[in-house]
């Protein structure tokens, strides 16, 4: 039998590939799952995409405040057809698991007129508010099935 040793690059590459694997793996990780669809909704949002927001809200969606999926769709259509341009800045407070499958986030959202990028942050005007919210892993994705705001 001959044994072939990888030269210098080969293992480099290999390396390469183990460290992206176990990134990876990481972003796989519960926390890393809800992490993301907090982004994707704040994306969905900025993008006015009604119908985006809504595929993280479970069908059995309940706020503090009585309202269901149906309802916080119709507000969000209300919303993007008074607002034409949104941006949030947020900022994720806090996070834990109450079980495997439910995690409890606090979120701190500036909604922003204009694009905070283009612009002096310190000369921005914002709603700032708080939202606790409840997901729960629905399959392979986490859903949103309560909330409460506040403004800050």
């Amino acid at each position: 039998m001959i044994f072939v040793f990888p030269s210098k690059p080969m293992r480099a590459t290999a390396a390469l590939l183990l460290l992206l694997l176990a990134a990876c793996s990481d972003r796989a990780s519960p926390d890393a799952q809800v992490r993301a669809v907090i982004e994707r909704i704040e994306r969905a949002v900025e993008e006015r995409d009604v119908g985006d927001v809504l595929a993280h809200i479970a069908a059995q969606y309940r706020d503090e405040y009585g309202n269901d999926r149906e309802t916080v769709g119709r507000a969000l259509r209300g919303y993007f057809i008074a607002h034409q341009s949104i941006h949030l800045l947020t900022r994720i407070e806090a996070l834990y698991f109450l079980s495997d499958d439910e995690a409890r986030v606090a979120v701190l959202v500036a909604m922003v007129g204009r694009d905070a990028a283009a612009t002096n942050a310190w000369d921005l005007a914002a709603d700032l508010y708080s939202f606790d919210l409840v997901l729960v892993r629905d399959g392979a994705e986490w859903k949103v099935t309560w909330a409460r705001w506040r403004r800050s």
